[in-house]
């Protein structure tokens, strides 16, 4: 994909007026284009998308035999300073799943939301199939919006899948008891589900940054590879960065500064303070990013 170059006025670069839009053919709505089911459909095909469920579907698995293997986690006793979030993973269901999500937020689920959302446009140019969707004509901007939203929706059903399935296979292997807390206490019932729903949907919230980034570099490379690979790249930075502590209160502009504040979901008093202040810094920046993704989009001469 290159740059379109344009005179003023709208000239053609061969000097003429740009030729006037051809009327639309009788019947043609822009909205009808590309439907979502239709989109949706394609991506469910992918072997991409398989590979990804398989993993996701794995990783409790993985887990459950790890403790099997090496014993009950942690030593402490309930309500104790000493236990934290993975010594009660075997302790219920509900347990297991909130362990499911901390040991998969820093990383593995950063890579099914770039995988999603960084291969859609990208693969298109890759395979020369992207101009004839704006030859059906495909309008860009509906084009853009009805990715956008499968791959959100594929980054979404790739962040529940995880707990869905520890939550299952930690409750036949557990129990179904309340969700014990780290810090003490216990959540039974609709609470627990309520709080693990909470984590989940800041856990969205937080992942659309680096939605938003592999997007944005999807519109602008014909490598799906090189737009996933570098929103995770970029992701990986964010989280270094965050590690350095001389930065002081500049991490808390980073959203990997904020990526597990949803354990505040995970205490006796419910609090928001941090949760609100994470997704503010990751929908400032993936609004950013996605503006930028349609203006570039906007102006770009596709010929892949």
């Amino acid at each position: 994909m290159s740059e379109v170059t344009e005179l003023p006025g709208g000239a053609a670069p061969g000097g003429g007026a740009s030729p006037a839009p051809a009327p639309a053919a009788p019947g043609y709505r822009a909205r009808h284009t590309l439907p979502l089911r239709v989109e949706a459909r394609r991506q469910v095909r992918r072997r991409r998308t398989y590979v990804v469920a398989a993993v996701l579907l794995l990783l409790p698995f993985v887990l459950a035999v790890a403790f099997a293997v090496g014993g009950t986690p942690g030593g402490g006793e309930s309500g104790s300073p000493r236990v934290n979030l993975m010594d009660t993973a075997t302790r219920s269901g509900a347990n297991f799943a909130a362990v499911c999500l901390f040991v998969s937020a820093g990383f593995l689920l950063v890579v099914p939301v770039a995988l999603f959302c960084g291969d859609t446009v990208a693969s298109e140019a890759g395979w020369s199939s992207l101009r004839y969707l704006l030859a059906a004509p495909v309008p860009r901007a509906r084009l853009l919006l009805s990715k956008l939203v499968v791959a959100l929706a594929f980054s979404l059903a790739a962040i529940l899948l995880l707990p869905l399935v520890g939550l299952v296979l930690g409750g036949l292997l557990y129990g179904w008891g309340p969700l014990e807390l780290p810090t003490g206490g216990a959540l039974t019932g609709s609470d627990a589900v309520g709080r693990l729903g909470i984590a989940i949907a800041y856990l969205f919230v937080s992942q659309l940054v680096t939605a938003a980034l592999a997007f944005w570099l999807s519109t602008r490379t014909d490598a799906a590879l090189g737009a996933v690979g570098g929103a995770v790249g970029l992701t990986i930075i964010g989280n270094v960065l965050d590690a350095v502590t001389a930065l002081g209160h500049w991490r808390e502009f980073l959203p990997a500064h904020w990526q597990f504040a949803w354990v505040d979901a995970l205490q006796p008093d419910l609090s928001f303070d941090g949760m609100a202040k994470g997704a503010a810094v990751s929908v400032a920046y993936a609004l950013v990013l996605f503006a930028f993704a349609v203006r570039g989009f906007a102006r770009k001469d596709i010929v892949s």
